[in-house]
Order: C-alpha cells, then structure tokens, then sequence
C-alpha cells in the first residue's frame, strides 16, 4: 500500500514591494516666510527645511525601494534641490596616492565629522538639499524680491515629469523581466502591476496667484491622469488652487493651525502612501474653494461667462461676444435684454348696498329666504 503523506504543504510566494516615489515642493518665497517669521507663531525657512528632512528620512525608511525628490518654488522659477541639477564632473587624478575621486560623492566638505553616526543616503541627501538652497538663496536679487509671485505650476510641472519618467525605466525593466520569464516557464499573458507609486507633496506659504490659474489646471489635471496624488500642508497664505488640485486628484489637503507643529502635520498626517491610506481615515477636507481664474484679466470669480468649446471664463463680456481664446462667438441669446413687464389684471371690487357687504344682484327684491 503506497504511503500517505499527510504533512501541509504550503506554496511560498514572494511579492516585491511597490516602490514609492515622494516629490517634495517647497514655497520659498522669501516675503512670505519673513511675514511667517514675525508672526504670532513664528517659523523659519532654515527650521522648516529641518523637519522636512526627518518627514523624508521617515519615507525611506520605510523601504529600501522608495525614493524622493525636492523642488524649490522660488519667485521666479522652479529648481531642483534633490537631485542636484549639477552636471558632475570629470575626476581628475590625485597629486597624492594617484587614486580618483568619485563623481557622485559628497564634497568633503559637506558632509562633517558626526556623518558616521548618520546612514550614508540620509546624510547625502540632507547635505544636498541644504547646499542647493543656500545657492538658491545667494542666487536671489532684489529685483527678484519685486514679484511676489511664486512658481508653483512649474514645480509641479517638474515634479510630474520626473515621477513619469522614473515609472518608465522601471515599467520597462519589469516588462523584460516578465519576458523573460515567460520564455522560460511558458507561460504568459501575466498583467504587470503599478511599476511606482508616486506623489507630491507641496508645503505652501503665500497665497494661489490667479494668473497662474492655467498651468496650474494644466498640471492638475495630468497629476489626475496619471494617478498621482497631491498633498498640500498650507502654513498661510489663502491656497485656493492647490485645494482643488487635492480634491481632484484625491490627495491630503492641510491647513496648519500652528505652523511650529510642523513635523506633527507631516508625520501624522502625509505619512502614509496612496496604498496605505486606503486602509485608513485620512483628514480631509470639508469645504472647497472651486473659485477659478478668468482669462481676460486674471480676476477670481464666482460667476463669469464661460465659452463652449474652449470653456475660457471671462468675467465680464469680451468685445463683440468673441472668445480671447478661440474666437468663437458667443452666444448670448436674450443677455442684457430687458425683462417683458406684463401687466396686471385688476381684481373686481365688490359694491357695497345699503351698508351690507353683499354683490349686487340687480333685483329690487332681496333674495328669497327658505
């Protein structure tokens, strides 16, 4: 009689973890956080780029795989912090032992005495960031200081092309490996899963400038079709735009009571990724400014006209009813017309007979009691 073998097999599966990409965009204008600084909770650029760097040391912590990348908003253009944008150079021999120095490490000086104690990516990063923003703010005229806008539509511009372009090189490295294990075991067909969870997180102090309503829509709306989730913490300032860009893209939308509670908004509340949180009670949001920009003069508006195909929103008529953007003309059908005023019918009044509020009926004889 054949043996029974009535141990439990189990089928072990391994699942490479999804990696996670967290595109920081920091607001640095430099008047609105002077106007942060003298305020009645103040917050410096310098301690709010520190709890910045614990929030991204916290994201890759949490897997080998998930990478990050800062953006500077700055008045007049956008700028990589992390990565550095610098074109490495050729190494040159030493005069000493004759050994290269690598290209892609950290200058000496950058990196102190205490980076021993430090994991090495959390100290190349941090001293990245912080030597391009120094540059940044040497770099800043004070002809510079005169816009005070900030370029937040060109942060997520970049933002986006870089979380685009790090799910491509690692969509087509799992389709060569799912090829090739296909050839080998014959089989195919397999569905490839999301290659990258990306995201952005925007830390905003001034207010949403509404002539850059347009590209800020733009970049919003790309977000939302690549599924990338925008997270906004607003220290001050009236973000009206990026509350719409969070709700259209199902993002976190934050308003800080306290702006010294930095690190308390970041950790407890953009923590978690787009998969976590579906297993969560994230904070929302429970209004909404959907308030746009109109075309003509860069004026919110709460009404305005809107055109057909372009969907353009004027605040007021254009010349000839025909849209700046496309021309086309308007259809106003009875606009500016005035109303029809119908008048009304007069009541017929009852008369009144020897003092009796009673209709006359025309008889000399009164009506007939039964």
């Amino acid at each position: 009689m054949d043996a029974v073998d009535y141990s439990e097999h189990y089928e072990v599966t391994t699942v490479e973890e999804t990696p996670s990409l967290l595109s920081v965009i920091i607001d640095t204008n430099p008047r609105a956080w002077a106007v942060l600084d003298d305020g009645s909770l103040p917050l410096s650029l310098t301690t709010a780029v520190a709890n910045l760097l614990l929030f991204i040391n916290a994201h890759l912590a949490f897997s080998g795989a998930n990478q990050v990348a800062v953006i500077a908003a700055h008045v007049n253009r956008a700028v990589w912090l992390y990565p550095s944008s610098a074109q490495p150079t050729r190494p040159k021999p030493s005069s000493h032992d004759g050994d290269v120095d690598m290209a892609d490490a950290p200058a000496a000086s950058a990196v102190g005495a205490s980076s021993a104690n430090k994991y090495p990516q959390f100290a190349h990063i941090e001293a990245t960031v912080l030597a391009s923003l120094k540059k940044l703010m040497a770099e800043t005229t004070e002809r510079d200081l005169d816009s005070t806008t900030t370029q937040l539509s060109g942060a997520l511009t970049l933002a986006l092309c870089h979380i685009n372009k790090a799910s491509r090189a690692l969509s087509a490295a799992d389709t060569a490996l799912l090829d090739a294990a296909a050839q080998a075991g014959g089989a195919g067909g397999a569905a490839a899963p999301s290659p990258m969870k990306g995201r952005i997180l925007v830390l905003s102090v001034s207010d949403s400038e509404s002539a850059q309503y347009i590209p800020t829509m733009n970049a919003v709306f790309a977000a939302a079709h690549s599924r990338v989730a925008i997270d906004t913490l607003a220290l001050s300032g009236d973000a009206t735009f990026l509350q719409q860009a969070c709700f259209n893209t199902g993002g976190v939308f934050l308003r800080a009571a306290n702006p010294q509670g930095l690190l308390t908004y970041l950790m407890f509340g953009m923590i978690a990724d787009t998969e976590a949180r579906e297993s969560l009670v994230t904070p929302t949001h429970d209004t909404v400014d959907f308030r746009a920009a109109c075309f003509c003069h860069g004026n919110v508006v709460d009404t305005g006209f809107v055109c057909s195909i372009c969907l353009s929103i004027f605040c007021e008529l254009p010349d000839n009813a025909e849209c700046f953007t496309c021309g086309t003309k308007l259809a106003l059908g009875k606009y500016g017309a005035k109303p029809a005023v119908i008048p009304r019918k007069k009541k017929k009044k009852k008369k009144i007979i020897n003092g009796s509020g009673r209709e006359e009926t025309m008889s000399a004889t009164g009506t007939p009691l039964r």
